[in-house]
């Protein structure tokens, strides 16, 4: 048994993917969860030992209390919960709101806002000295659409990462002297295939060239934001939320 246990949901495949990449070392045991893709998920827990890091997969669905109870009690099996990583989250199809469906709106709220309270209450449960805990971080995965808005596009994912935002800074003050620590990163267009679930797949490619620095984003400068929050580095920063958005997220 290790020490140290990092949760990254959805951690599979994109920012996910390379945030367990980037967390796993001497001492920790990254425990990824995922939903569709369990080949995806052995790949990145086979990168991880290759490297002489320990890592698990688990397929889990963020928005289900039963699997965020379930992912939880399979990582006190594996160590102390020291670490969140509020990744999973999904997009759909660019729409209007008016052509939006209740099971549409249903579903990003689940997933995105539900999930990260979720696996974020568990997490301090087992985190705050309040409840015999010796401390730990949590970063969620907000965007930058949550302050640009998204409109005739994602303004329901906009919507909900705004909630992800304020529920950020919330949280952060209510267990500040708990020991936990919460804070986000905001990403902006970066190269990963949430474009292509939400039916654009070249769309990091193609709006490349109108963002301030006139190229997409990449997953692991996500994970090097996420990287430094959980770390030691940043022991008395809780409740910010940092724009990896190449400068999109600069309101004009």
């Amino acid at each position: 048994m290790t020490e140290n246990v990092v949760i990254v949901t959805g951690g599979s495949r994109g920012i996910g993917a390379a945030a367990a990449l980037r967390l796993a070392g001497p001492g920790t045991t990254v425990l990824l969860t995922y939903v569709l893709s369990p080949e995806r998920a052995d790949e990145v827990v086979s990168q991880i030992e290759a490297k002489g890091g320990r890592a698990v997969a688990l397929k889990a669905d963020v928005a289900s209390e039963d699997d965020c109870l379930r992912t939880f009690a399979e990582a006190d099996k594996l160590g102390r919960v020291t670490g969140l990583v509020n990744n999973a989250g999904v997009v759909d199809v660019a729409a209007r709101l008016t052509d939006m469906s209740f099971d549409r709106l249903r579903r990003i709220f689940d997933i995105n806002v539900l999930g990260t309270i979720l696996c974020s209450r568990e997490a301090v449960r087992r985190m705050s000295t309040a409840h015999g805990g010796k401390g730990g971080a949590i970063v969620n995965v907000s965007s930058a659409s949550a302050k640009i808005g998204s409109p005739a596009q994602y303004i329901d994912y906009a919507a909900a990462k705004g909630a992800v935002d304020t529920f950020t800074v919330g949280l952060a003050k209510e267990v500040a002297a708990e020991g936990v620590r919460v804070n986000a990163v905001r990403p902006g267009i970066i190269d990963t295939e949430i474009h292509a679930s939400g039916g654009d797949p070249d769309r990091a490619r193609r709006v490349a060239g109108d963002l301030p620095m006139l190229r997409a984003g990449r997953a692991e400068e996500c994970a090097e934001a996420i990287a430094w929050l959980l770390s030691d580095a940043a022991s008395y920063t809780t409740g910010a939320i940092l724009d990896v958005s190449g400068g999109r997220s600069i309101l004009p």
